[in-house]
C-alpha cells in the first residue's frame, strides 16, 4: 500500500499553475528523485507533501499515521540555539540518536556552524521525527565533496524513503530507485535509471514536436478555410466550425516547455603560452597558513579544477594564481595577455536593489556579444529571463537565477582566463549540461572551484586538492581520476590532515585538442604560421588604415550608405585578426607538441 498519493493536484499563485493536474504515488522503499527546470515548482511540490501548502484543487491521501519530515534548500532565517535545541524541537523526537548519527557537536551554537555542518543539523532534525518518508530539497548545497559523499552512505544506510530535488548528477545516480519529472505543471513517472530517462524523455519530446506540427498545421488549414466566410455557413459545415473551436481552445490551453539556455564565449585575443607560474607559496591568516609550499605551472588551454573541505581555502587559493593576494613566501607570476572574467561564489557581482536589465546592461539598454549590438531584453530572453522579470529587482530573484544572471553577464565581455567559483550551485541539470558544452568548446583557460562531480569529470583537465592542513597536491584528470589514483596508496580523505600522495602534473604528449583535419596539417606546419604571420600582418595594415580614416572628421561627411561600409569593413577585419590569432596561436602550440614527441627518445 502506498504510504503517500497525490490525486490531480492544482496549486497557483497568480500566474500559470505550478502543479495542474499532478498526480505521484509513493511506495514505501522509493528513492525518488523529483527533476525540473528551475522555477518550475519543485519545492512548491515537496511543501505540499509535507502539508505546507494546501493543494487548490485534488487531494492528498496518506496512509493512517505516516509521517513526513522535510529539509529545505536554504536554512531557515532566524534559526538559532545549540544544535541539541534545534534537533530537539518538537514532538517525538529521537535527538540524541540522529545527533550522534551524524556527529555533531549538541553544544554548538548554530550560527556559527558552517553552511555544510548547519546542512547537517536540519538533516538530523528531520531524522529525529523518525519519519516514514524524508523530503530533501537539493541536500548538497553548501557540502563540500567529503560531505556529499558521506550523505550519500549515510541516506543509502539509514533512509528508507527519499523524495528528494537534486542537481547533483552523481547523487542521483547514486540514490534514486525512481525518477519523477515535473513539465508544464504535471509528473511525468519514469521507472528507469537516469540515461535510461534521457534517452526516452529525448525520444518523447521529439514525438511530441512532430505531433504538434501536425496539429499547428491542419489547425492553419481550418483557419484558411473558416476566413472563406460562405462556405463555413451551410449547416453541414457546423460539425467543422465546432471542431475548430475546440482546437482553438485546445491550442490556447497548450504550455510550451520552458526554452533552453543560449549563451556563447566572447572571442578574446589568445593569452601567452604561460597563463600562471607559483613557486614555493604559501599565504594564510594569523599564525593558521591555508596555503603551503604550493607550485604549479599553468598553460594555456588547461582547465584546472580546485576541489577541498569547506574551509579550507579554494577562493583563497584562486585569488593568489590570480595575483589579487600576495603569497608570504614564494612567487606568482602571471603571463602575458591575459583578460580574466570571474564569477564569484556569493554572486557579489550584482547589485540587489537594480533591475535584472539595469545589472546586465550597467546602465546601458543594449550590450556587445561577439561584435554584434543586443538589446539587454532580448540577450535576457536567451538566458530565459522573460521581459517582465527582466524588469524586476535582483533581490526577488531565486538562487537559479541569480547564477544565471551571473553567467550571462560574464559572458557579455571577452576573455581568455575564465574563474568559475561554485557555477553550478542551484543550476537545474539542463543548464548544467549547455554550460558544460560551453566550456568544453572554450579555448582560453579555465579555473574552476567545484564540489560536482561529475561537472568535474566532464570539464577539467587537472585537479588541484586542497588539504585541510594547507598542502595542495595535483593530480591529472577529473574527480574520479583523483580517486583512483590516490587509491594507488594509503586513501586518505581530503578533510583530514594527512597529505594526498602526489601524481606527478601528466606531460602532453601529443598535440592537446588537435582536430583530424589539424592532425593531417601537421607536416605544413611551419609554412601554414608563416602564411598565418603575413595574414595576421596584412589584417592588422588595413585596420589601421581604415582606424586613420575614420579618425578624420571628413569621413562622416560621406553618404550613409558609405560610412556604414566602413564601420562593417573595421568589424569584419577586427574579427578577423582575432580569429587569425588564435588560428597562429594553434599551429604554434601543435608544432611543438610535434616537435617534442619528435625529440624524445624511442
Amino acid at each position: 500500500m502506498a504510504l503517500l498519493s497525490l490525486r490531480d493536484i492544482r496549486v497557483a499563485f497568480g500566474g500559470p499553475p505550478l502543479l495542474e493536474g499532478a498526480s505521484l504515488q509513493v511506495e514505501p522503499g522509493d528513492r525518488i528523485c523529483l527533476l525540473g527546470r528551475n522555477g518550475t515548482g519543485k519545492s512548491t511540490l515537496l511543501r505540499v507533501v509535507n502539508g505546507e501548502i494546501a493543494p487548490d484543487e485534488g487531494e492528498i491521501v496518506r496512509q493512517q499515521g505516516v509521517t513526513v519530515a522535510l529539509v529545505p534548500q536554504e536554512v531557515p532565517p532566524g534559526l538559532s540555539g545549540t544544535v541539541q535545541e534545534i534537533v530537539s524541537g518538537g514532538p517525538g523526537m529521537a535527538a540524541e540518536k540522529a545527533i550522534s548519527r551524524l556527529g555533531l557537536s549538541p553544544g554548538a551554537d548554530f550560527g556559527t556552524l558552517s553552511g555544510g555542518m548547519q546542512r547537517r543539523v536540519l538533516i538530523a532534525r528531520a531524522l529525529a521525527r523518525e519519519s516514514d518518508l524524508l523530503l530533501l530539497d537539493e541536500p548538497t548545497n553548501h557540502l563540500d565533496i567529503d560531505g556529499i559523499a558521506w550523505l550519500e552512505n549515510f541516506l543509502l544506510r539509514e533512509a528508507r524513503t527519499l523524495l528528494f530535488v537534486t542537481h547533483d548528477r552523481m547523487f542521483l545516480r547514486k540514490l534514486a530507485t525512481r525518477i519523477v519529472e515535473l513539465d508544464r505543471g504535471t509528473l511525468r513517472d519514469w521507472a528507469c535509471d537516469y540515461e535510461t530517462y534521457l534517452d526516452r524523455r529525448e525520444a518523447d519530446l521529439t514525438a511530441e514536436s512532430a505531433q504538434r506540427a501536425r496539429f499547428d498545421k491542419r489547425l492553419a488549414e481550418e483557419e484558411t478555410w473558416i476566413r472563406r466566410g460562405v462556405k463555413a455557413r451551410g449547416t453541414r459545415n457546423e460539425g467543422r466550425v465546432r471542431a475548430l473551436e475546440r482546437m482553438r481552445e485546445e491550442r490556447r490551453a497548450r504550455r510550451e516547455r520552458v526554452g533552453t539556455v543560449r549563451l556563447e564565449a566572447q572571442r578574446a585575443v589568445p593569452s601567452g603560452r604561460l597563463v600562471v607560474e607559483a613557486l614555493g607559496v604559501e599565504v594564510g591568516y594569523g599564525d593558521r597558513p591555508v596555503v603551503r609550499d604550493f607550485s604549479t605551472t599553468i598553460l594555456r588551454g588547461d582547465r584546472v579544477g580546485v576541489i577541498g573541505p569547506n574551509g579550507s581555502g579554494k577562493t583563497t587559493l584562486l585569488r593568489v594564481l590570480l595575483g589579487e593576494l600576495p603569497p608570504r613566501t614564494g612567487s606568482v607570476r602571471l603571463g602575458t595577455r591575459l583578460t580574466v572574467a570571474y564569477s564569484d561564489q556569493l554572486r557579489e557581482g550584482l547589485d540587489e536593489e537594480k533591475t535584472v536589465a539595469e545589472n546586465l546592461g550597467d546602465g546601458s539598454d543594449t550590450v556587445t556579444v561577439n561584435g554584434r549590438s543586443r538589446h539587454v531584453i532580448g540577450y535576457l530572453q536567451d538566458v530565459l529571463f522573460s521581459p517582465d522579470r527582466a524588469r524586476s529587482p535582483v533581490r526577488v530573484l531565486s538562487g537559479g537565477e541569480r547564477n544565471r544572471l551571473q553567467l550571462a553577464k560574464l559572458f557579455t565581455k571577452p576573455f581568455n582566463l575564465l574563474v568559475l567559483d561554485e557555477p553550478t550551485n542551484d543550476l537545474d541539470i539542463e543548464t548544467l549540461d549547455l554550460l558544460e558544452d560551453l566550456l568544453l568548446e572554450y579555448t582560453g583557460t579555465l579555473l574552476l572551484v567545484s564540489h560536482d562531480r561529475a561537472f568535474l569529470n566532464n570539464v577539467v583537465t587537472s585537479t588541484l586538492v586542497i588539504s585541510a592542513d594547507g598542502t595542495v597536491a595535483e593530480y591529472a584528470g577529473g574527480y574520479d581520476d583523483w580517486m583512483m589514483q590516490r587509491g594507488e596508496g594509503v586513501p586518505p580523505g581530503i578533510g583530514t590532515t594527512s597529505s594526498p600522495r602526489e601524481i606527478p602534473r601528466r606531460k602532453r604528449e601529443g598535440p592537446r585538442k588537435l582536430s583530424f583535419r589539424e592532425r593531417r596539417e601537421l607536416s605544413e606546419l611551419p609554412g601554414r604560421i608563416r602564411d598565418a604571420e603575413a595574414g595576421i600582418a596584412t589584417l592588422e595594415a588595413e585596420r589601421d588604415e581604415l582606424q586613420r580614416s575614420m579618425a578624420d572628421p571628413a569621413f562622416y561627411r560621406k553618404d550613409g550608405a558609405r560610412v556604414a561600409q566602413g564601420r562593417a569593413r573595421l568589424e569584419a577585419v577586427q574579427t578577423g585578426i582575432e580569429e587569425a590569432y588564435r588560428r597562429w596561436e594553434s599551429l604554434e602550440a601543435a608544432l611543438k607538441d610535434l616537435e617534442a614527441i619528435e625529440a624524445k627518445p624511442p
